[in-house]
């Protein structure tokens, strides 16, 4: 065994057991409270770990421990499944909440001491009691997977749950989906829930349930009450500042997390958001051109492409990854390019093979803010000529999903660029808006 499992044994602490540590550092007393994490499997195991009351796991050294106490022994860890213990109110709208996974959807991994995804939709939808106030509550678990594990496939499944949910008499759906992709995940079904009249909500969470800090709960509250409202469209819903006050539902085509960590990482990029959800309750509308309710019957459309790449320009990158994306037969290209949409000069060449051989190359810009224009220098008229389709104001990851849908529907090059200049779901912003930029 190692030292801290010895020391553990020892002084009779269990995992989860709630401590008080005196340490002696530097003829320094520390005392630190918390409970008791397993030791890290990759460490050397010459740290006590525990999670300190703010939320934050802490190592001591076990030479350092001067004194130990258990202040309470860990309980049971009871199993928790979801009941519907609060009857249905005929009151209240109906709503599907669909688990995918997530950080909102996490808890600590007691072997390793990290977290992950754990919860099921079950355990989510009890967590926050608050919004059974709100709405009927169906809780159902999709799948399980981080945000980084998304793939195509998986949209298609969450597409057909959302329409069933819908058709079925919901009135709106929330899906709880991790943080890293949930924009490209809002932007497939976008385009794949065609004839959509009510609320399809994705949400997040930036810090997990497990911390002080955590953004989950109100995330999960504010998407219930953007869920009964009268709006028709897929939005992503999340926190709107770095404090309490309010989240912002946004556009599922503009949106994009703009930060690793911060709670209110998610903006519309060059648009405005949707609507404001206070905390108080209030939903107060920043804009009146969404899509009103409606009683439709959804359906997907689901036809998609996957053989599509989205590659980023960098200074040194050369054609090769363009006759590599032809040569293991791709069917589209976004490309990221600097500025108003470029790419080097000596990369146009393979573009031009591209195109010629049927591969649509769509150009979006890394500036994110503002639109691609191929007329203004030489190197955009070059790539216009190479029959290279300019984005206008999509972001990339908009475009790169918009290309899979539109090349499951026609491989013809001209309606192609007739269907990614088309506006279907709010991708393009119909002219550019200077009170979006973010500073």
């Amino acid at each position: 065994m190692r030292k801290v499992e010895v020391f553990m044994e020892e002084k009779g602490i269990a995992i989860g057991d709630y401590i008080e540590v005196v340490e002696k550092e530097d003829n320094r007393m520390i005392t630190h409270k918390g409970i008791v994490m397993p030791p890290y499997e990759l460490s050397k195991g010459e740290t006590l770990t525990i999670k300190l009351d703010n939320g934050y796991n802490i190592g001591v050294l076990i030479d350092q421990i001067f004194e130990v106490r258990i202040l309470e022994k860990a309980k049971p860890r009871e199993e928790i499944s979801f009941k519907e213990v609060l009857p249905k109110k005929p009151e209240l709208p109906n709503v599907t909440i669909i688990g995918t996974g997530g950080t909102i959807a996490s808890k600590i991994d007691y072997k390793t001491g990290a977290v992950h995804a754990a919860f099921t939709a079950e355990e989510l939808a009890k967590a926050v009691p608050e919004i059974f106030e709100i709405a009927n509550i169906t809780p159902k678990l999709l799948f399980n997977i981080m945000s980084e594990d998304m793939k195509p496939e998986y949209w298609k499944k969450i597409a057909y749950e959302v329409a069933k949910a819908l058709n079925s008499g919901e009135d709106g759906v929330i899906i709880g989906h991790g943080t890293d992709t949930m924009g490209y995940s809002s932007a497939a079904l976008s385009f794949m829930l065609r004839n959509l009249g009510k609320p399809v909500i994705f949400v997040g969470s930036q810090r997990s349930s497990d911390r002080p800090s955590s953004d989950a709960a109100m995330n999960l509250i504010c998407s219930t009450r953007m869920a009964v409202e009268d709006f028709g469209e897929v939005a992503v819903v999340m926190h709107g500042e770095t404090g309490d006050t309010y989240c912002l539902a946004h556009r599922g085509t503009k949106v994009r997390k703009m930060h690793t960590s911060r709670r209110d990482a998610f903006r519309s990029i060059n648009d405005v958001p949707i609507a404001r959800i206070w905390s108080n309750g209030k939903v107060e509308y920043l804009r009146d051109d969404y899509r009103k309710r409606s009683e439709n019957e959804v359906w997907v459309d689901d036809k998609i492409e996957e053989k599509v790449a989205l590659i980023k320009v960098y200074p040194g990158i050369t054609g090769e990854i363009i006759e590599f994306l032809v040569d293991k037969g791709y069917r589209g290209i976004v490309i990221e390019g600097t500025g108003l949409g470029h790419t080097p000069n000596d990369m146009i060449p393979s573009i031009k093979r591209a195109t010629e051989e049927g591969i649509v190359v769509c150009m979006t810009s890394q500036c994110l803010y503002g639109r691609t224009n191929l007329n203004v220098y030489s190197t955009g008229r070059k790539l216009l000529k190479a029959k290279v389709i300019p984005c206008e104001d999509m972001l990339p990851e908009t475009a790169y999903v918009k290309l899979m849908w539109v090349l499951g529907h026609t491989q013809d090059l001209e309606e192609v660029r007739r269907m990614m200049l088309t506006n279907y779901s709010g991708e393009i912003t119909p002219y550019t808006r200077f009170d979006t930029y973010l500073r």
